[in-house]
């Protein structure tokens, strides 16, 4: 008689070989994370070290939790992480709902060709880079030449510097960043309105539904899931800012509430050559965003039982 572990060996061995060439296949990834994503991880140990770069990360002494100690009583740190927090904020609060609008008005296009037109001309920022956009976005919004400053002034308005007061720089850069990313990121609620049954809205006609109440009592609740998790990954984003377009679109001028954990952190790391700091800080951002993540899912089942696990 085969005992129990025996038996589990062979089976495990059979589903092997069965899937032998699947394994294979993925191999390559696995391989890929282990080596990119895995590996540096050990780099998160500078953060309670000082790094001293000829003895390396395992030749520096360990220093406890005194990069964090600075890192909390640093007056630029907290300046920068309310800065994080309020663009971010307001990024999720108008980011957030604009692909779904968007996913939901393309929904309703009869004219497949127009449906078209409009989805190529949303999705085409996505593939252009901050770099380019950003020299874009300065000729757009100069005070001087810029077509949306003759514009105001057109209607009797002062230029306004967008990039350069401190006033309207936020609202510029949630501006910017939902035109980017609006047409991409609709693609996911797009395709979860494709697997809604029809059926559904076959039966919301016969009871007499509008075309409102059929978005509201079919459609939303259709693609509730994918919202639900793309909200929680939203969360979890919170304290993440957007460094290429900030970094690019930054300026002196309005340092006091543009610089963020990103930019913060490559100054630090990059500039400064502080690596302990900087793997302290962007550290406890990650810290940050897992909690966010783990309350978000913990929250969303409860509430509505969909999460990411």
């Amino acid at each position: 008689m085969q005992s129990w572990k025996e038996q589990k060996h062979r089976s495990l061995m059979r589903r092997i070989r069965k899937h032998r060439l699947h394994l294979c296949m993925i191999l390559p990834v696995m391989v890929w994370l282990i080596i990119f994503r895995y590996g540096p991880l050990y780099g998160i140990t500078l953060a309670f070290k000082e790094f001293r770069l000829l003895g390396g990360i395992s030749g520096s002494p360990w220093v406890g939790l005194d990069n964090f100690n600075r890192l909390f009583s640093s007056f630029d740190f907290s300046s920068v992480f309310r800065n994080t927090l309020i663009i971010s904020a307001l990024n999720f609060v108008f980011g957030f709902p604009a692909p779904i609008f968007l996913a939901l008005m393309l929904n309703e296009l009869r004219a497949p060709r127009f449906k078209r037109v409009i989805q190529s001309v949303s999705y085409l920022p996505h593939f252009i880079s901050w770099v380019i956009l950003t020299g874009i976005f300065m000729e757009l919004l100069s005070p001087t030449r810029g077509p949306v400053n003759s514009m105001i002034r057109f209607f009797g308005g002062s230029p306004i510097y967008f990039l350069g007061n401190p006033r309207y720089f936020r609202g510029t850069l949630v501006v910017t960043n939902i035109w980017k990313s609006i047409g991409w990121s609709s693609i996911i609620y797009l395709a979860a309105l494709g697997g809604v049954n029809e059926e559904l809205y076959d039966a919301a006609r016969v009871d007499g539904c509008g075309r409102w109440k059929r978005i509201w009592h079919v459609t939303l609740p259709g693609i509730l899931p994918t919202v639900t998790i793309m909200l929680i990954l939203a969360v979890g984003n919170l304290v993440d800012d957007n460094f290429d377009q900030i970094f690019n679109l930054l300026n002196p001028a309005v340092y006091s509430v543009g610089d963020v954990l990103g930019t913060y952190i490559y100054r630090q790391g990059i500039t400064n050559m502080d690596y302990s700091y900087s793997t302290a800080a962007d550290l406890f951002r990650n810290v940050i965003s897992l909690i966010l993540v783990i309350s978000a899912n913990a929250i969303s089942r409860r509430v509505n039982e969909y999460g990411l696990w």
